[in-house]
């Protein structure tokens, strides 16, 4: 079949089946799950693929008996952030045997939620960057349905189960590697202002300055949406001031992105003009121009730590923390450099 890949020593995972059959991940879980929603012919794509490629899960073995589903649901389904996180979590799912069902959150703020999936059979929900009430995280409870949390905006109950990144070290890191580039006036474009992993970001940003002995100026410090067009207004109303900055620690990527796109309008050169530092390294990292230096946090892996702990959950098993952070680290791209004129 023409783009498969060839079966060989390697075992064939789920992206690699995706890949040969020209098809996205969800699609060929749903292949494998026998979910009607797939056209036929490309139904039957996958499945020839899957033949071809001789793949199981790495169990070695499928399930046997009813499918083992849970549901993952975003605030932003199409964002390269998401995209990550998905990856991570169906593979994962793949892996252990377990079908994954992707959606967005609802606006319902009852318990008519928890109760439709446990209806339905689901084994438990992964909620990504969303902001849970209070009568949601306490209608899963009472329906006995485990919940892992990724990045969640806010945590209305400690004992629910999150995973995200060491957000505190990545504003740390970031705004560190601005100082050393003599840079002093580092603006912060972060995220929503109830969010948890903004909070974090923040925190770190600050205390690397205070560290440093500069003086936080608060007219620096601005929150928008995690994404670009609130990179752009962010962007704008910091070049605007009458002593702008000369570096911006972003939030995320795509608001790192907006933020560079506002200094081009102002006739403005990055780095030589501007540094920037972004938070995530998805793809558009490497895909900017000039490419993004930006904090890595290990988006797929996650979605595989979260799918595997909310099955420990569906098991019974007690963990031994509520809240599983995984390391970031800064990559340096090409958006920074020392600031003109500093020793």
């Amino acid at each position: 079949m023409e783009g498969a890949v060839p079966a060989g020593s390697q075992r064939a995972t789920l992206a690699m089946v995706a890949e040969a059959a020209g098809v996205s991940l969800p699609t060929v879980s749903k292949v494998l799950n026998g979910r009607g929603d797939v056209a036929a012919a490309t139904r039957q794509r996958v499945q020839d693929v899957l033949k071809e490629l001789g793949y199981v899960p790495q169990s070695g073995r499928r399930t046997v008996g009813p499918a083992r589903v849970v549901d993952l649901v975003f605030d932003d389904l199409v964002s390269p952030y998401s995209l990550e996180v998905l990856r991570g979590v169906t593979e994962a799912g793949a892996e252990t045997g377990v079908d994954v069902v992707v959606g967005r959150l609802p606006e319902s703020d009852d318990d008519d939620w928890a109760r439709r999936l446990r209806l339905a059979g689901r084994e438990g929900l992964i909620v990504v960057t969303s902001e849970l009430t209070r009568a949601q995280v306490e209608g899963f409870a009472r329906a006995g349905l485990p919940l892992v949390v990724i990045d969640p905006l806010n945590l209305p109950r400690v004992e629910v189960t999150s995973v995200g990144a060491t957000n505190w070290n990545g504003g740390v890191s970031a705004t560190e590697h601005l100082l050393q580039l003599g840079h002093r006036r580092i603006a912060y474009a972060g995220g929503p202002v109830q969010a948890s992993c903004s909070q974090a970001r923040q925190h770190g940003y600050r205390a690397a300055l205070e560290n440093a002995g500069v003086t936080v100026d608060p007219r620096l410090i601005l929150h928008g949406a995690f994404g670009y067009p609130d990179g752009l207004e962010m962007g704008g109303r910091l070049l605007d001031l009458p002593e702008p900055p000369t570096a911006v620690f972003a939030g995320s990527d795509a608001t790192a992105l907006g933020v560079m796109e506002a200094a081009r309008r102002r006739g403005l050169r990055v780095p030589e003009d501007l540094s920037v530092v972004g938070f995530d390294d998805t793809m558009l990292a490497e895909l900017a121009t000039p490419a993004l230096t930006t904090v890595r946090q290990p988006l797929q892996d996650m979605g595989r730590v979260a799918l595997r702990t909310l099955m420990r959950l569906a098991a019974g098993e007690t963990l031994d923390s509520h809240h599983v952070e995984l390391a970031t680290n800064l990559v340096v791209r090409d958006s920074t450099t020392n600031l003109r004129g500093a020793p």
